[in-house]
């Protein structure tokens, strides 16, 4: 296995391995798990799991979860299980697999994806494993979506962090795959400042109007996170819908 570094995650509520050098973690799965509408005891599904983050900062949340990460590289699904084992989150297994060759009979009341996003055109990264966790295909949202959507039960959430983008062919994406009750939460890097990322979250069968939430500002204008920020991100707080 190739080198490691071991930190924490959610000011040391986490026990977190990742890859030394290639793909490595940043803020987005941590908002991403925030933004799971999870209870204890929920199915919960995460495609594109890396090391685990975002399921291990979902787990530590909400105890008592039966999931399942999708990873289709094979040392990053490694990682993800050594993660969960450390943690002690026996209920999450990791499925070493394409999620879009991927099938199971269960259905999840939960489903949540940090999808690649980096152009098919833009540069490449050196490193062969970073660079197809982040270069996104046309049509590749579109797809995840589909392919996440049919993984809900009935009234399940589906939860999407992307690139801002990615939001018109993610929204054309849920309601090809009757994800409704849509509302998007932006993530403002600071005050004033255009949101490079969003929160999207849909519901399977929803009829409700779509909204367009305030959103989440990270940064304070001095330094530092804010302290709604620092809420999510150190203190474990969901971000509420």
């Amino acid at each position: 296995m190739s080198a490691t570094t071991e930190g924490t995650l959610l000011g040391g509520r986490v026990r977190y391995l990742q890859p030394r050098a290639g793909h490595r973690s940043g803020l987005e799965p941590v908002l991403l798990a925030a933004a799971v509408p999870a209870r204890p005891g929920d199915r919960v599904v995460e495609a594109g799991c890396g090391a685990g983050a975002g399921l291990l900062c979902l787990a530590a949340r909400v105890p008592g979860l039966d999931g399942l990460g999708i990873e289709r590289d094979p040392p990053a699904a490694a990682l993800a299980r050594r993660n969960l084992a450390a943690n002690l989150h026996a209920g999450i297994a990791v499925a070493e697999a394409d999620l879009l060759r991927f099938s199971t009979a269960t259905r999840f009341h939960h489903a949540f994806a940090n999808p690649p996003w980096h152009e098919a055109a833009s540069t490449a990264s050196p490193d062969a494993a970073r660079d197809a966790a982040r270069r996104a295909r046309p049509g590749l949202v579109s797809a995840w979506v589909a392919a996440l959507a049919a993984l809900l039960g009935p009234r399940g959430s589906l939860t999407l962090v992307l690139a801002t983008a990615l939001v018109p062919e993610a929204l054309g994406a849920f309601a090809a795959a009757r994800v409704g009750s849509v509302a998007l939460l932006p993530l403002w890097p600071r005050p004033g400042a255009p949101a490079r990322l969003v929160l999207l979250q849909g519901r399977a069968g929803g009829r409700g109007p779509a909204r367009l939430l305030p959103g989440l500002v990270l940064h304070a204008p001095a330094r530092g996170f804010t302290a709604e920020a620092e809420a999510v991100l150190r203190e474990g707080a969901p971000i509420l819908w």
